[in-house]
């Protein structure tokens, strides 16, 4: 497929404008007048493909749309706006799920952007959790679009879950689960009661919002043991259940807390400086 930069045409179009019209308008004015131009440009004709860019997408398939967009990301040439918006305005999401099992991360991340939260593509979003499929950033993207639903597939969650599948994503998107369910506590609090990830877990506590679990945390908030980043974390899931822990805590020998202070030692000292 022969890709066609328009935004590249774009750009030289622009810079050809901004020559003629020096000096006519403000960086400001600048700002408002090129996203109206680019939107302007979609309705010109551009005599390389005898079309305006909105037509020449117009005029594909769903699968041609969706095989240029992943050759777009494939060649390095940057998406124009007019072939996402294209595919986004015909809702092609069965045209778009291959490009979830793309090897190519960008290819992925630009589907998954597209699609959002339809159910058609559940099927390859926990695919992608369950497989490690991907870099962690895509993962956490699915993750935050699954837990937008987390009651209508909390037993499919849990079912993942128990089997060891996937189990920190898993935890996050239960956390989210709205509807009281013991089944979803017990995980949650025995996930946090095993010791492991500390901090995240008891986020999801705090997430989760079930004020049975504020014993469990003032009991670990109390170990002497743990570090500041463990104990702001726990303080921070213990005020969001309504609870309060006020006891001084020594951090001085602890290197996330020396790091956070230096940090904020040069963060005044620079809003000290007379500004040039």
């Amino acid at each position: 497929m022969k890709l066609i930069d328009f935004d590249g045409v774009f750009d030289e179009k622009l810079t050809k404008f901004m020559e003629d019209n020096k000096n006519k308008y403000t960086e400001k004015q600048w700002e408002d007048i090129i996203p109206k131009l680019y939107k302007k440009f979609g309705d010109t004709y551009v005599s390389k493909v005898k079309c305006t860019p909105k037509e020449y997408y117009a005029k594909m398939s769903d699968t041609e749309l969706a095989d240029c967009l992943r050759a777009h990301l494939r060649e390095g040439v940057p998406a124009p706006e007019f072939l996402c918006a294209e595919i986004e305005n015909r809702g092609a999401v069965e045209t778009l799920l291959p490009l979830l099992s793309d090897e190519d991360t960008a290819a992925v991340s630009y589907a998954i952007n597209l699609i959002g939260d339809d159910a058609r593509a559940y099927e390859e979003y926990f695919a992608i959790l369950t497989e490690n499929r991907a870099d962690e950033d895509v993962r956490s993207d699915v993750v935050d679009i699954i837990r937008l639903h987390a009651d209508e597939l909390k037993e499919r969650v849990i079912a993942l879950y128990e089997k060891g599948i996937a189990r920190e994503a898993m935890l996050e998107i239960l956390s989210r689960v709205k509807a009281r369910d013991e089944k979803v506590f017990e995980i949650l609090l025995t996930a946090f009661r095993s010791g492991e990830e500390t901090p995240r877990r008891a986020g999801y506590l705090a997430s989760y919002g079930d004020e049975r679990a504020l014993p469990y945390l003032m009991a670990k908030i109390e170990d002497r043991s743990i570090g500041f980043v463990e104990f702001q974390e726990l303080k921070y899931a213990i005020e969001a259940l309504g609870g309060e822990y006020d006891e001084p805590r020594d951090f001085s020998s602890d290197k996330d807390f020396v790091a956070v202070e230096e940090a904020s030692a040069r963060m005044a000292t620079r809003e000290k400086l007379p500004k040039s």
